[in-house]
């Protein structure tokens, strides 16, 4: 039974503003069937739209934020738990543990580095947890293709590129993580 999804994301909103869009309808989707929302405690780009959204629907937001970046004043104080650790690797391990699904969208390094982390420790059996990428505009079009071309090179087993699910819509995710109403 999923109670809370990690939703991996930017600190910045992107070009197009479907990433915001997407992000809020997410975080409304989730706190509509009292669905925690597990993020990395950012008061910025696209984690504050789906926190806020979030929010602003009574769902639950329980943030994960490192040391460094509350002294660099981007934390979010006003979610619903705010969890402050001492390293990133505090940060990500504390999210696996709260988290019983992962997410991504659209995002840069660290959104990549979480997504790929939450991958690895599936196929080396460490969980068992669903793991999405909502694909919003095409975003990653180009990295499913280089995961394609993993397969065909023989780097990476059919069975673990399976293990990554991905949707376009926000809908359509909630299907594939049987959330949907």
């Amino acid at each position: 039974m999923i109670r809370n999804v990690a939703v991996f994301c930017a600190s910045a909103n992107g070009l197009h503003p479907a990433y915001r869009t997407t992000a809020e309808q997410l975080g409304r989707a989730l706190a509509a069937r009292n669905i925690g929302v597990i993020y990395g405690g950012a008061n910025v780009g696209l984690m504050q739209a789906v926190a806020e959204a979030a929010l602003s629907a009574q769902g639950k937001v329980i943030g994960v934020i490192p040391e460094v970046l509350v002294d660099l004043e981007v934390a979010h104080h006003g979610i619903t738990e705010l969890h402050i650790t001492s390293t990133m690797h505090a940060r990500k391990a504390l999210i696996g543990e709260r988290a019983d699904a992962f997410l991504a969208l659209p995002g840069g390094f660290g959104t990549f580095e979480e997504l790929f982390e939450v991958l690895t420790w599936h196929t080396l059996k460490l969980h068992a947890k669903p793991i999405l990428l909502l694909n919003t505009n095409g975003f990653y079009d180009k990295l499913l293709s280089f995961l394609d071309d993993c397969v065909t090179e023989g780097m990476l087993k059919p069975k673990n590129r399976e293990l990554l699910l991905v949707a376009d819509t926000v809908e359509d995710a909630l299907k594939k993580l049987k959330l949907d109403d």
